[in-house]
């Protein structure tokens, strides 16, 4: 039985399961250190595993697509934040100032990787450069992210934790580089097993997010999280996250066809360009923000993550079901 499109996918139900939990059996008193100790070793593993899966050579030989990968990186780490800022004038009025840090620190994540992967293909984008780049915002995300959070916030008069810009520095090493090296240390050894192993990652993958977004919501709601947060800021947070995406996508599919990149190229700039990862963002903002400010922080994020999905399935299939036949076809229809 085929699933109806307006149904999301599992994981996204999982999500809002996960939040409707946590806001009415959010975890308490002396069981919270307890859970905020586990959900370090969940993210440790998190980003063990992605070192040990993530490919040099792979990352090699894309590496040589220099011209994609500026692009996409400057897409990632320039635009959206340039956006966050510009725009802030029209934004902060919709949101609280909590939800505002959460749509800039969205604005400072790396791009996605399975799933920019996965809709690059089904377009039939260059795969191999949707994998490389994917793989290198992934990796530069680890010191970029927290670095222009701070920025960001800092211009803004905001602040991202209740430490020292070392002591953010000391986590983010700690926490998510550290396992990453690890992981790509150790990938001699267990790379070929996770590799055949994709369930495993997966499991984790989706485990750890859904650890964290659970405790971060405990101690949001804890702290009076939907009592400080009216439904209006909500729908703002939707209103601004989908003009992020708009105009990510149109900038990325305009520049790129300007700058004369092949079809497939753009297909890949346009996919690998304008989206955001939750699988990164969940684990950086425990890592980054202050406990209590994880719950608003992230709620941008997840309400971007499924637009994102959404927009771009939909994108995907309507450009893999075109018949090809030129390298540097425009993206828009044909008429």
């Amino acid at each position: 039985m085929t699933r109806p499109r307006y149904i999301p996918d599992n994981f996204t139900l999982c999500l809002v399961a996960t939040v409707i939990l946590a806001s009415m059996l959010p975890t308490h008193g002396r069981a919270m250190p307890a859970l905020n100790g586990l959900t370090d070793v969940a993210v440790a593993l998190l980003f063990f595993l992605h070192g040990a899966k993530l490919s040099r050579a792979a990352v090699i030989a894309g590496a040589l697509h220099w011209r994609l990968h500026l692009f996409i990186l400057l897409s990632t780490f320039a635009l959206f934040p340039a956006l966050g800022i510009i725009l802030r004038p029209a934004l902060l009025p919709l949101v609280t100032p909590s939800l505002y840090a959460g749509v800039l620190f969205l604005c400072t994540l790396p791009s996605t990787v399975q799933s920019s992967i996965a809709f690059t293909s089904m377009a039939r984008g260059n795969v191999p450069a949707a994998v490389c780049s994917a793989s290198a915002s992934s990796l530069l995300g680890i010191f970029i992210t927290p670095a222009l959070t701070g920025l960001l916030l800092a211009s803004q008069g905001g602040h991202a934790s209740g430490g020292s810009a070392w002591h953010t520095i000391s986590h983010v090493m700690l926490q998510l580089l550290a396992p990453f090296v690890a992981g790509q240390l150790l990938r001699p050894v267990i790379g070929r097993w996770l590799d055949g192993h994709h369930a495993v990652l997966k499991f984790v993958d989706q485990g750890s997010i859904l650890l964290v977004v659970y405790a971060a919501f405990s101690e949001a709601v804890n702290e009076g999280l939907w009592h400080r947060t009216p439904l209006l800021a909500l729908g703002g947070v939707v209103v601004i996250n989908a003009l992020l995406l708009a105009i990510a996508l149109g900038v990325t599919m305009f520049a790129s066809r300007r700058l004369g990149f092949s079809r497939a190229d753009q297909i890949t700039i346009v996919f690998c360009g304008s989206k955001k990862s939750l699988m990164a963002g969940v684990p950086m903002a425990k890592v980054i923000f202050a406990s209590g400010a994880i719950g608003a922080v992230v709620l941008p994020l997840m309400l971007f993550h499924q637009l994102q999905l959404m927009v771009c399935a939909a994108l995907a299939q309507r450009w893999g079901k075109r018949d090809v036949t030129g390298e540097s076809l425009p993206l828009k229809q044909k008429t």
